[in-house]
């Protein structure tokens, strides 16, 4: 069984940066997710085991990083020139091992999920 535990979020002023991390037990894809007040979840970015391939949604793409260190069993996700539009609870994800390079945005083949953390930007 996958486990997954995300660090405390934060509050932060447009402009700022926040990172967070998920560790997780077992060889996995990665993904984090969030969902804003009111609205569905959407993917944030994704990540393969070996770590060489990435996915960012359009409104993160130059100001996210995903990255992970599979020695430390963390995944991270650098968040720069926060915006309040960003402001939602993350979620990081797990898929089961499909090969080194395997990613995907596909938020149904994600098997595990972290319990979430808020993140607000205020403007």
């Amino acid at each position: 069984q996958v486990q997954l535990v995300e660090s405390v979020g934060g509050s932060v002023q447009s402009g700022g940066s926040l990172r967070l991390s998920c560790t997780v037990s077992g060889r996995t894809f990665m993904g984090w997710f969030r969902q804003a007040p009111g609205r569905g979840r959407v993917i944030v970015a994704a990540i393969s085991w070996s770590g060489r391939n990435t996915y960012y949604a359009d409104s993160v793409q130059g100001r996210f990083t995903i990255s992970r260190d599979n020695a430390k069993n963390t995944v991270y996700l650098q968040m720069n020139n926060l915006k309040p539009e960003d402001t939602a609870v993350y979620y990081c994800a797990a898929g089961n091992y499909r090969g080194s390079y395997y990613y995907t945005s596909n938020e149904q083949e994600y098997d595990y999920w972290g319990q979430g953390t808020q993140v607000t930007v205020s403007s």
